[in-house]
């Protein structure tokens, strides 16, 4: 008996009902790819930061500044290798709509402390030569049409400029990266913390520091590191908090909550959902072809058999949703890791996020085949023939 031919035939009979429960199919598993995906992604860019690049901070929050004289007493701790200061910057590009990450850094010392920061265009070179220049990423670049050489005015919000806070701070553009790992973003725009240190003082405005990464000499204990880092200023002026790297980027994920357990909590609840829903289909499609059922019993056809053609109407509507999900996941991917990029560097659905979408749709086919496929393999031939049409 070829139950590939039987199987669409009826699903094809309620085209309405089969479209629909297939569309929540294919909504369910869309979701649980995407979902799952931030939870590995996360995942991911905390296994992935450098153990021997330390944060530091002020103890009071991120948001409070630390005197500009740190980094040279930190420089001089046993077991730093070299600290870089970064400064958020907070402006905009023509309009307030268009905000991303503006740092001010030392160049040179970044630049070293993140090889996997590759430059695509332009020259890490002319980024480090001029005064005036900048070094943006990659999905910046694509999304506001730079290109080296490019004159870039960013208004600050949070540093006005000192002439005007209707004047811009003019950039060049000098060199385009691209992240060659996933604990990177390509959305982040650098430039040289002299320029921003020189214009603010020549107002009178001595700037701090908000925040400070530093690299561990090989074989440091970065434990003892950062014990050492905040004694230094245990009584002031501004107390610190020293963190690893990958602590410091957990930071900026718990402003979202617990994501991990938020995304459970969602995905386990539309999975249900869905699965009631395939239950039901089911169950109706069992009792409409109670009749044929009993026929094909009376045929002389098995009892195991006249069951696999429920469970293969379910297998079909389940995997037919489930890939239609997982290629809706696969289209929508860059999308959303350019949306996401600025807090989820790297957000990629991995192959076993689509392995897990394929069994998750399996078993619910299987699940919501079940018990219509046992019911109708245990009718009686007179309980079915005597049912309506």
């Amino acid at each position: 008996m070829d139950l590939l031919r039987i199987a669409p035939r009826h699903l094809l009979r309620h085209p309405l009902r089969t479209l629909l429960t297939v569309g929540s199919l294919t909504v369910a598993i869309f979701l649980l790819c995407v979902l799952r995906s931030l939870v590995t992604t996360l995942e991911a860019t905390a296994q992935l930061q450098s153990s021997q690049r330390l944060w530091v901070q002020s103890a009071v929050s991120l948001f409070v500044e630390m005197p500009a004289w740190y980094p040279e007493r930190i420089a001089g701790v046993e077991g730093v290798e070299s600290v870089a200061r970064w400064q958020w910057f907070g402006g905009y590009y023509q309009d307030p709509s268009n905000f991303f990450a503006q740092f001010a850094v030392d160049p040179g010392k970044v630049l070293d402390l993140y090889p996997e920061m590759e430059v695509v265009d332009g020259s890490a070179d002319a980024f480090l030569a001029g005064r005036t220049t900048c070094l943006v990423g990659q999905g910046l670049a694509d999304k506001f049409g730079w290109e080296v050489g490019d004159s870039v005015p960013i208004m600050g919000a949070l540093f006005p400029h000192p002439d005007g806070a209707d004047k811009a701070w003019d950039f060049e553009v000098a060199g385009i990266y691209a992240p060659a790992t996933r604990n990177l973003d390509d959305q982040t725009f650098f430039f040289h913390w002299e320029l921003f240190e020189e214009t603010l003082g020549a107002s009178g405005e001595s700037p701090g520091v908000g925040a400070m990464v530093l690299r561990a000499e090989p074989g440091t204990d970065t434990a003892a590191l950062m014990r050492r880092v905040d004694s230094l200023f245990e009584n002031g002026p501004q107390r610190t908090q020293t963190t690893t790297e990958s602590e410091f980027q957990a930071q900026f994920v718990s402003m979202y909550g617990n994501i991990p357990f938020f995304v459970s909590a969602i995905g386990g609840g539309v999975l249900a959902a869905v699965l009631l829903a395939c239950v039901n289909t089911m169950l109706m499609a069992a009792r409409e072809q109670r009749r044929e059922a009993g026929i094909l019993k009376a045929l002389g056809f098995r009892d195991g058999t006249v069951g696999r053609v429920l469970l293969a109407q379910s297998l079909a509507l389940t995997c037919v949703g489930g890939a239609l999900g997982m290629g809706l996941a696969r289209a929508i991917e860059p999308a959303i890791g350019n949306t996401a990029s600025a807090f989820l560097p790297g957000f990629a659905i991995e192959d076993e996020t689509y392995l897990l979408g394929a069994a998750v749709a399996v078993g619910t086919g299987l699940l919501a085949g079940l018990i219509p496929a046992l019911r109708a393999s245990r009718l009686r031939v007179v309980e079915a023939l005597h049912a309506r049409a």
